[in-house]
C-alpha cells in the first residue's frame, strides 16, 4: 500500500498524509459489500475489524546485562535493542527537549513501542539503524524538528504525531521476569519509558546499587530472570551480580540497607567486657551496655539526616605487658567469651566492631581466630598499629606501626569473606594518631566493594591537640577512605559535646567512639 513510504513535512494526522478515508496507514481499506436487492433497502455493511498488531518483545540471554553508556540517546537505543526484537511503531522526541520526551513517554508505554532520541546533528546513536532494524513502519513524532528529522532520514515509513498513533495497536503482556534497574533520579526517561512498553519492571535503585535499597527485599529471583542495568553507574557486570545476590538475601546492618556508608553515623562504646580500665563499655554489662550506646547515640541523632546508630567497638585481643603462653604480648579472648556481646548487640540492632591490639602477633593470624564472629552481618573490624609490636619491642615502651601490606593483606581476606556469604558490607577500621603508625598509608586498598575502609583518629588530650592531629591525619589521605573520630571521657580537656565532635571538618566523621 502506497501509503506505507509516504514522507510528512511535520507531525501531521496520518489520515491527510495519505488520503481521505484511510484512518490509519498501517491497515487496508475494508471490502465492499455486495450490492443489496434494488427492493430492499440494505443497512450500510459493518467495517471490517482492524488487524491488531504490536511489537514483539525479547530479552538478553544472560541473567545480568548492564548497558554501559550514559548518554540518553545511546540509551535509549539500547534499550531498545535489548527488549524489543521487532516493532512497528516506534515514538521519536528530541535529546534536547524534556519536555516533549515526557508527552512521548505516555504514548510508547500507552501502545507498547520503543521511544527514542534525535540527536541535534548526525546520528552518534544510530538511531536510525535501530529504526531499520525494529522494522517500524510508522513513525510518532514530538515535534515539528522531529518531524523533520524523521522524513530526512532515509527510513521507509509514514511520519505522523502523536495522535497518528494507531487505536488496534496492543502493548506488551506485562514480563515481571524482566527486570530494569536504572538510577534514582536518573533522567533517563526514554529508555525507562521503553522499558515499561516492553512490559519489563522498571526499578530505580539508589546510587546504582542495588544493596542500598533499604525496602523488603524481592521474592528470591527466578531460575529465568533476566536483569538490565541502564548506565555506567551500575559497574560491570560481575560487580552488579555480586551486589544482587547480596541484595536478595534481604539481610540488612543495623540502621537499614547493606552499605554502611552514606546511610548512618555509629555512636560506639569502646572496652573490653568485665574489664573498666579499658573503656567504658566493660563498665557494664552487655544488656546495660545496649541501653548506654543508645542513650549516646540518641544525643547524635538531631545533628545528622541518616539514622545514629548504636555500636560496641569490642577489644578482642588485649595488649599484654606479659609475652603469655604464646609469647606474643597479647591476650586473647576466645569467641565463646565474646558471643554473648555480639548476640545481645544483634537483637538490639547494635553495629559490633571486634578490635584487635596483637602485640608481636599480625593482624591477620589474629583476624582469623574470630572468622566465626565476622561471618555475622552486623560485625566489622578494627586494627590498632599502636599496639602492633616487632620482635624486640614492648608495650608503652614505644608506639607500635604496621606496614600497609599487612593492612591489605586483612582486606582482602575480610573482602573475600564477605563475599563469599553474601553478606551485607563490613567495616575495616584503623586506628592512628600519629603519622609513622602506618607505613605506604598511601597504598591503603579502599576498593573492595564488599568493605567500608574507616581511619580512626583516636588522639586524645587538650582540644588543640586533637584537631592538630586530626589535620594532620588528613593530609595526602588515602583514596575513598572515610573517617572516625574518639573522644576520651578522662584524658580529653574538655570533653567534646557532640556538636562539636560532628563540626570537625573539613568532612563530619561517620563513627565517633567514646572510652
Amino acid at each position: 500500500m502506497g501509503g506505507r513510504s509516504a514522507k510528512a513535512r511535520g507531525a501531521a494526522p496520518l489520515a491527510a498524509l495519505i488520503g481521505v478515508g484511510m484512518a490509519v496507514a498501517l491497515y487496508a481499506a475494508p471490502a465492499s459489500a455486495p450490492p443489496a436487492p434494488a427492493s430492499v433497502s440494505a443497512p450500510p455493511p459493518d467495517p471490517a475489524p482492524a488487524e491488531v498488531r504490536s511489537a514483539a518483545v525479547t530479552a538478553p540471554s544472560a541473567p545480568v546485562t548492564v548497558l554501559a553508556t550514559d548518554d540518553p540517546a545511546a540509551l535509549a537505543v539500547a534499550a531498545s535493542s535489548a527488549l524489543f526484537a521487532t516493532a512497528p511503531v516506534a515514538v521519536l522526541a528530541a535529546a534536547d527537549d524534556p519536555a516533549g520526551q515526557t508527552a512521548a513517554a505516555l504514548v510508547a508505554e500507552r501502545i507498547g513501542v520503543p521511544l527514542l532520541l534525535t540527536p541535534a546533528g548526525g546520528d552518534p546513536a544510530g538511531v536510525a539503524a535501530e529504526l531499520r532494524r525494529l522494522g517500524a513502519d510508522t513513525l510518532l513524532t514530538s515535534s515539528e524538528a522531529v518531524a523533520r528529522w524523521a522524513g530526512g532520514a532515509g527510513l521507509p515509513a509514514t511520519v505522523g504525531g502523536h495522535d497518528d498513533a494507531p487505536a488496534s495497536l496492543r502493548p506488551p503482556a506485562p514480563r515481571p521476569s524482566v527486570r530494569v534497574l536504572t538510577p534514582d533520579h536518573s533522567g533517563l526517561l526514554a529508555a525507562e519509558a521503553t522499558a515499561r512498553a516492553s512490559g519489563a519492571r522498571v526499578e530505580p535503585v539508589p546510587e546504582a546499587d542495588p544493596r542500598r535499597n533499604t525496602a523488603p527485599a524481592s521474592p528470591a529471583p527466578a531460575a529465568d530472570e533476566r536483569v538490565i542495568a541502564l548506565g555506567t553507574g551500575f559497574g560491570p557486570v560481575e560487580l552488579l551480580t555480586q551486589r544482587l545476590a547480596v541484595a536478595a538475601t534481604g539481610v540488612a546492618l543495623p540502621g537499614g540497607g547493606q552499605v554502611l556508608f552514606p546511610g548512618r553515623l555509629l555512636v560506639a562504646l569502646y572496652g573490653h567486657p568485665g574489664a573498666p580500665a579499658l573503656g567504658v563499655l566493660g563498665e557494664q554489662d552487655a544488656a546495660a551496655a545496649v541501653a548506654r550506646a543508645r542513650a549516646l547515640a540518641a544525643e547524635y541523632q538531631p545533628l545528622v539526616d541518616e539514622p545514629a546508630v548504636p555500636a560496641f567497638e569490642l577489644i578482642a585481643t588485649v595488649a599484654d605487658s606479659a609475652p603469655g603462653p604464646d609469647g606474643n604480648y597479647s591476650a586473647e579472648a576466645t569467641v565463646d567469651q565474646l558471643r554473648p556481646w555480639v548476640e545481645a548487640a544483634r537483637a538490639a540492632d547494635v553495629y559490633v566492631v571486634l578490635d584487635l591490639q596483637p602485640g608481636r602477633a599480625d593482624f591477620l593470624s589474629q583476624a582469623r581466630r574470630y572468622e566465626e564472629l565476622l561471618a555475622e552481618p552486623h560485625v566489622g573490624l578494627a586494627l590498632d598499629p599502636e599496639w602492633r609490636l616487632t620482635p624486640d619491642q614492648r608495650h608503652r615502651e614505644q608506639v607500635g606501626s604496621v606496614s600497609v601490606d599487612e593492612i591489605n593483606a586483612v582486606i582482602g581476606w575480610l573482602a573475600e569473606l564477605t563475599r563469599s556469604r553474601l553478606l551485607p558490607q563490613k567495616l575495616v577500621m584503623v586506628h592512628q594518631f600519629r603519622t609513622a603508625m602506618i607505613s605506604g598509608r598511601e597504598r591503603l586498598d579502599t576498593t573492595r566493594d564488599e568493605l567500608a575502609v574507616l581511619i580512626h583518629a583516636d588522639g586524645f588530650g587538650a582540644a588543640d591537640v586533637k584537631l592538630t592531629t586530626w589535620t594532620v591525619l588528613h593530609q595526602a589521605e588515602p583514596r575513598g577512605v572515610r573517617w572516625g573520630w574518639k573522644n576520651f571521657y578522662d584524658e580529653d580537656r574538655p570533653l567534646f559535646t557532640p556538636p562539636q565532635t560532628m563540626a570537625v571538618g573539613p568532612v563530619p566523621p561517620v563513627f565517633v567512639s567514646y572510652q
